[in-house]
């Protein structure tokens, strides 16, 4: 299994993950063109994935998906919650699967573990992709922890955690209080102490990967996250990958 990033950010997120044939793409955010551009980087045409599963419908993770699954004949895994709040119109899609946020379900070669979160969405769900044998991990919109995200995430082979915002850099910058109060919340995004603060409570033995994710351009900067999240791993910070707003990352593979 490997997994690879268009990009992340508030500016958009896309997210590749594949075993064997199976490739998925987890949320689309960039207009059509620009997401074949950035799969074209990948060496991925948009005929190569089996679809899109939408994590919940705000415009950076959401705003891309319609048109590129229209255009291209794709179909989309979402909860009841995020269709209520899909942009645009859905008539025409392909296939619109229905998922559970508890319930695992399969896409071919791959099974996705679907996970609540508390986040400022109608039914925000994040994902553990498996192969039957390695577990990949991606949370990255959530104000704060849960004892099931926990669980969710503990044992992966490979995470891709948020780190939104640096506190002191938030809260002493020019965002309106009420934004600052909104990024900082419980139904927020988390800061780069509170990610580490997740990172510390999972099993980690079994971790190749971890990727610092989802950063704010105004409000952290990628040594902060990496600095944090490397002190509870005891390793050195240039061990901890970013997924950047315009590069994402490159292929990682999971062995």
């Amino acid at each position: 299994m490997r997994f690879a990033c268009l990009g992340s950010g508030s500016r958009g997120n896309a997210l590749i993950v594949e075993q064997g044939r199976t490739r998925l793409m987890l949320d689309c955010g960039y207009p059509t063109r620009e997401t074949e551009r950035r799969l074209a980087r990948l060496d991925l045409e948009p005929a190569d994935l089996a679809g899109i599963v939408i994590t919940h419908e705000h415009s950076d993770h959401v705003a891309g998906a319609g048109k590129f699954a229209r255009k291209h004949d794709l179909a989309l895994w979402l909860t009841h919650g995020t269709l209520t709040g899909f942009p645009g119109d859905v008539s025409g899609l392909k296939q619109i699967n229905i998922i559970d946020s508890h319930t695992p379900f399969s896409v071919d070669e791959l099974q996705l573990l679907p996970f609540p979160v508390p986040h400022d969405a109608r039914e925000p769900a994040h994902f553990v992709f498996s192969d039957g044998a390695h577990r990949l991990g991606v949370l990255t919109d959530t104000g704060s922890s849960t004892s099931h995200i926990e669980a969710m995430l503990s044992g992966c082979d490979a995470l891709v955690l948020e780190c939104n915002h640096d506190l002191d850099l938030l809260m002493g910058g020019d965002y309106p209080q009420a934004l600052k109060a909104r990024v900082a919340g419980r139904y927020g995004h988390l800061d780069n102490q509170s990610s580490a603060g997740l990172l510390a409570a999972l099993d980690r033995t079994k971790l190749q990967h971890l990727i610092a994710a989802h950063l704010s351009q105004h409000n952290n900067r990628p040594e902060l996250a990496c600095a944090a999240l490397a002190e509870v791993m005891g390793c050195a910070t240039d061990w901890i990958g970013v997924a950047d707003q315009e590069d994402g990352f490159d292929w990682r593979e999971i062995v």
